[in-house]
């Protein structure tokens, strides 16, 4: 009789409540950046960074 194989971590099914869970508690940077031209005339330039992340992995808890 065989016995079965423990499965890894990468071939658990992860759902998405945990999957988010996991990333806020870790915090996620977005950036990106918008140009607008008219003519190959560079008119507005934007650069976007955001952090992602819950409250309590920010705030230190107050005991």
């Amino acid at each position: 009789m065989t016995e079965p194989v423990p499965a890894t971590v990468a071939d658990r099914p992860v759902s998405l409540v945990d999957l988010l869970d996991r990333v806020l508690a870790g915090g996620v940077v977005v950036s990106g950046e918008i140009t607008l031209s008219i003519a190959d005339v560079d008119l507005v330039h934007i650069s976007l960074r955001t952090l992602l992340s819950s409250v309590s992995a920010l705030v230190p808890a107050h005991d």
